[in-house]
């Protein structure tokens, strides 16, 4: 098992917000299998008491290349899981590994429950070049609240607007409901950009408006407020961004003279001494010191040995 979503309850049609991060090879083939459970416990996942709703095999390629793969589950024995689908979205994680940290609330939310308050949860969607949405967060649900503080995420960069600032997202509030009929409670739209307001000190909010109140009432100003409360952008730098930034690399060797390597008159020895060509260390300095040396600042390369008996006493 290489990860697993988190659970749905009381929905048919499951829209799982966990992104399943996998290396992508084009010179291999790489199956998958996708199995999905309909969960009875806490124990987790796949246990003895959960029921085995289907599963579906494919390959990474085929992901990659289609971007978005629908197929049918299967139960055991091959036999079809009536018209069950699972449908795997992929996209590449660009070389920015950056991410962020987001902490949101919210403000006098309208009220969904007749004896009790709302239970909200917040939803962020990234929205797409074709104007699909694809869910990149989900908060957990705080009950009985209608102004509630959502536990900080993170999230990254790519996942959250594909790098680019001036991406839309939608942001949506949910009133949550056991029997999984969430009632809506409003949305609102921001880009990443607008979002980088609530750095420091600064806080930004938006108003969550539900667009049929909108319209029916003519004093409707909105269902509540949902503020964000701070954003810190977290970069995991690159080889190629400490480079860039000036750093300089320092090339050194070691060499094992160790009689592990065998005599240098033998031929089968790593240290033979060729006449005509290079050992099998030379080779191995020349390839990477052809590389790094472009690399290092004052062009001088450390050379140090290990493990040579030196005369007269040949002691190491």
């Amino acid at each position: 098992q290489v990860d697993r979503s988190e659970v749905i309850k009381s929905n048919l049609n499951p829209v799982f917000a966990k992104i399943f991060t996998v290396d992508y090879y084009f010179e291999e083939v790489q199956k998958l299998r996708f199995e999905v459970y309909d969960s009875h416990g806490q124990a987790g996942v796949g246990a003895h008491d959960d029921d085995f709703l289907g599963g579906t095999e494919c390959t990474v390629g085929q992901i990659v290349a289609q971007k978005r793969v629908t197929k049918p589950l299967f139960l055991k024995y091959g036999k079809f899981a009536g018209k069950s689908t699972i449908t795997i979205i992929s996209e590449e994680i660009s070389g920015n590994n950056g991410y962020v940290e987001l902490a949101f609330r919210a403000k006098k939310l309208d009220d969904k429950d007749l004896f009790s308050k709302s239970d909200p949860f917040l939803e962020i969607y990234r929205i797409d070049d074709d104007r699909s949405e694809q869910l990149v967060y989900r908060t957990e649900v705080v009950k009985n609240n209608l102004s509630p503080i959502w536990e900080p995420f993170k999230v990254s960069l790519n996942s959250l607007c594909s790098c680019e600032e001036k991406r839309k997202l939608r942001g949506v509030v949910w009133d949550y409901d056991s029997r999984g009929k969430h009632d809506f409670i409003g949305e609102f739209f921001t880009t990443f950009e607008e979002m980088q307001k609530a750095m420091g000190e600064n806080k930004v909010q938006w108003d969550c408006m539900n667009p049929k109140y909108k319209i029916k009432k003519r004093n409707y100003k909105n269902s509540g407020v949902v503020v964000l409360l701070d954003l810190k952008i977290h970069r995991v730098y690159s080889f190629l961004d400490y480079i860039m930034g000036g750093c300089q690399i320092h090339f050194t060797v070691a060499i094992d003279f160790t009689a592990s390597n065998g005599d240098p008159r033998n031929s089968c020895s790593l240290h033979y001494i060729n006449p005509y060509q290079p050992n099998e260390y030379l080779k191995a300095l020349v390839a990477v010191g052809e590389i790094c040396q472009d690399y290092d600042s004052d062009k001088k390369f450390s050379a140090l040995g290990f493990g040579a008996r030196i005369p007269p006493k040949y002691e190491v």
